[in-house]
Parts: C-alpha cells; structure tokens; sequence
C-alpha cells in the first residue's frame, strides 16, 4: 500500500506548485495494461500485414489443414476436409479480415488507454472496453479457431509439415495473460 503524504507536505508541495504523489499516482496495473494490450495490437498487425503483402505463404498452410493432406489421413475423419478453393480462399480471407479488425480495436484501445494514462486516469473506460473486445477477437481466432477447430476438428496435430499448434498456444496465451493484467482489480484508478 502506498504511503499518504502528510498535510503539511502537500501544502508545501501546491505552494510551491510541486506534484504530490495524490496528484498523480503511479498507476501500474494501468501501465501493464496498456504495454501488453499494445503488444498484442503489434504483433497482430504484423500478423495481418504479412498475410495480406505475402498472401501466398500462409494461404498454403490453411489450404494444407482444411484439405488434411499430411494427417494420417484415417477414412474416419477424411469426411471433414475441405478441398474446395473456395472455400479455402474464404476461409483464409475471413481470417485476415478477423485480424485485420482485431488489430484496429487494438490499436485503438492502446492510443486511448495511453492517452488515459497521460491524464492519470489509469485505462478505465472506453479504452478498457475496446482492449477487452480486442482481446477475446485474438483469443477467438487462436483458441477456437486455430486450436480447436483447426488442431482437432481438421487435426492440424497429426501433421509434420503443417502444424500450428505451438505458434497458436502462444499467442493465445500473450492474449490471455494481457487480458487477465487489464482485469485486475485496482485500489484506484
């Protein structure tokens, strides 16, 4: 807990124009926040970035796991592929546009949380909002859509070749943890 400063520091301090610690407190929780949410609006961007500039490289890999040509390939579960390129160019296109949106909500979360910072009024709000939506988006993607849908309903994990499994768990995980940090309870904000 932070020590309060004394009335007759205080009155020192705005006689003299200074800043009291009650002025302006030192928000870390908000600051944590913010960093992580402007990470996770980095990297997604990138991400978004790259699949739209190199469109051809990661088009592959969802083509490989929707058609699940290098799984073991058991008759029991061939009957899910898509082998249509439509349907893949559809699939992969509906991922960029998620990204893509993910990434703005982001961004956006993390100017505003910033500028929120810079008034001392921690990342409550709107900022706090967007970055919470933003947050579940990349979680959504990773987690239901790469982990689950991709990793066991077109079972991603029985691949060598095209297997996103480790690169999803860990950007689910960079989501989650920046989700639980803006989450946590502070004493003031």
């Amino acid at each position: 807990m932070a020590r309060k400063p004394d009335a007759h520091a205080s009155a020192h301090a705005q006689e003299h124009g200074e800043k009291t610690a009650t002025a302006r407190p030192f928000a870390a929780l908000p600051l944590a926040a913010t960093v992580l949410t402007g990470t996770v609006a980095l990297y997604i961007a990138l991400v978004a970035f790259g699949n739209i500039t190199d469109y051809g490289t990661n088009r592959a890999f969802v083509q490989h796991v929707l058609a699940m040509d290098t799984t073991f390939r058991d008759p029991d579960l061939m009957w899910r592929s898509i082998t249509s390129p439509v349907l893949q160019d559809t699939a992969y296109l509906a991922i960029i546009a998620w990204e893509t949106v993910a990434a703005a909500v982001l961004v956006a979360a993390t100017v505003i949380g910033a500028s929120a910072l810079r008034a001392g009024r921690g990342q409550a709000g709107r900022g706090r909002s967007m970055a919470t939506v933003g947050l579940l988006m990349v979680l959504v993607l990773f987690g239901a859509g790469f982990i689950a849908i991709g990793g066991e309903w077109f079972a991603m994990w029985q691949s060598k070749s095209w297997n996103g499994l480790e690169a999803a768990l860990r950007n689910f995980l960079l989501a989650g943890v920046a989700l639980v940090v803006l989450h946590l309870p502070r004493e003031a904000e």
